[in-house]
């Protein structure tokens, strides 16, 4: 797998004052479960698959931890093994979708869950859009056509386009803050319709972002993602949705 580059919020990107208003209520409706897991068996079945190392299942939860955390030069004929957080796939094809679960981080610096379709070559890797978890903060990234956008990582190899770059680049993320506490139980809901997501941590609406990426038709996998050490994940479960006519 190629490494995931992951480019740090801009100066430029949208401030307190002018972040989406978030909807009180879902967005989504659920319909059909397409998975429930509550990581009682240490070893896990199809669709559940390792994409970077390392994530085990310990004491009824899924555990990731970083192992990729320093950059390896190339040597010996070897090639440059940059760092990348600790990813799980789940091999379960959805457009609209409602994707809850109980996370911690404990130790953790991030956990996300992220969306992708493989077949899609104009992002890296088929990156689509994902929603990220801080202990200060929730992001919104649609990456198809923001910071994995394939033409978009070309155009950073010409200086006279940063600036054009980076305003590209913070259109397409948001960050919401919050406070959250190391080591504590939380109840997150990612709900994805259409262009938008909505981020709920529980039950309350934290973070919303709408980006055409986001709306990309065909999500062929959902990704779990640890920065640091470590992150746990339970009870997770996956619905196909359809929006809610009237959310606000």
């Amino acid at each position: 797998m190629k490494a995931l580059v992951v480019l740090p919020l801009l100066a430029t990107s949208v401030i307190a004052a002018d972040l989406p208003q978030i909807p009180s209520k879902p967005i989504a409706e659920k319909l059909e479960l397409l998975i429930s897991e509550e990581f009682s068996a240490r070893e896990l079945a199809k669709p559940w698959h390792k994409v970077v190392a390392t994530f085990t299942v310990e004491d009824g939860a899924l555990k990731g931890t970083q192992t990729r955390d320093k950059l390896i030069p190339a040597a010996d004929g070897k090639p440059e093994v940059k760092p990348h957080a600790a990813v799980h796939g789940l091999e379960i094809p959805t457009k609209d979708s409602v994707i809850e679960a109980r996370i911690k981080l404990d130790g953790a610096s991030m956990m996300d869950i992220e969306f992708d379709d493989r077949s899609y070559k104009d992002s890296h890797y088929g990156h689509l859009a994902r929603a990220q978890v801080r202990l200060d903060g929730v992001t919104i990234m649609d990456e198809r056509d923001g910071n994995q956008n394939q033409a978009l990582k070309l155009m950073r190899n010409d200086p006279a386009k940063k600036d054009e770059v980076n305003k590209i680049l913070a259109a397409h993320q948001v960050k919401f803050p919050a406070n959250l506490e190391a080591g504590k139980w939380y109840h997150l809901t990612v709900e994805t319709v259409g262009d938008a997501m909505r981020v709920s941590i529980d039950g309350k609406g934290v973070a919303y972002f709408e980006s055409p990426g986001i709306g990309h038709e065909t999500k062929s996998k959902i990704e779990f993602g640890v920065a640091g050490k470590d992150g746990y994940f339970d009870d997770m479960k996956v619905w196909n949705a359809r929006p809610v006519t009237k959310n606000k």
